[in-house]
């Protein structure tokens, strides 16, 4: 193992890009292997049927990610059952017509965003149900996207949920978090100037 080889402190890359990999991993095993795209998931398996039942109900909903390898998955399932949505990352240009689509056209249900892109400039009244695929841990980010849909003009209950995968690292890091805010956030955002802090014993209790 590469901290017994060098120590922790000179391992802080390596465990940043593992503790990744496993968060891939609690999302979908197709971030880590192309190959296997088209197998299932449990974040899928709890999705797929709620956003279902959500837009036979006439209800529309943001589906927000940090990972854009995510939602290129979700949005094959979703041409796949050629259900009508709008997509949106740090790459899309007209963002407002996106915007104006999802509101205004009544067969758009969805909305696929990338975290950091929707994190400011969206007004998404429309939508009355958030999903945070793999939330981040830092609050007020998580707080940025849900407050898309929490804008005036909205007349409606807004549902959030946080999609967290049960017995994997996410788990692990909420855990963290209830003490070491700071160093959770860092993990997230590979910070290595936060993460020189950590403790052999947070590492094992994120690994175990």
């Amino acid at each position: 193992m590469k901290i017994k080889e060098v120590g922790l402190a000179k391992s802080k890359m390596h465990v940043l890009e593992a503790l990744l990999r496993l968060r891939q991993a609690a999302c979908h095993p197709g971030l880590l292997n192309p190959a296997q795209e088209g197998e299932p998931s449990a974040k899928f398996d709890v999705l797929l049927p709620k956003l279902e039942e959500l837009r036979a109900e006439g209800h529309k909903a943001l589906i927000f990610s940090q990972f854009t390898s995510l939602l290129a998955i979700l949005r094959k399932r979703l041409d796949e059952k050629k259900v009508v949505y709008e997509y949106l990352d740090g790459q899309t240009k007209n963002r407002q017509q996106h915007v104006d689509t999802f509101e205004n056209e009544a067969q758009c249900s969805l909305f696929l965003i990338s975290l950091k892109a929707g994190g400011v400039g969206l007004n998404l009244t429309a939508a009355d149900y958030v999903f945070l695929l793999d939330p981040w841990w830092n609050p007020a980010v998580e707080a940025q996207a849900v407050d898309r849909a929490h804008r005036i003009g909205q007349d409606r209950h807004v549902f959030a949920y946080r999609l967290i995968a049960r017995d994997t690292v996410e788990e692990k890091v909420l855990e963290l978090q209830k003490d070491k805010r700071e160093l959770a956030d860092a993990i997230i955002a590979a910070d290595t100037s936060v993460l020189r802090d950590i403790k052999r014993e947070d590492l094992e209790l994120l690994l175990s």
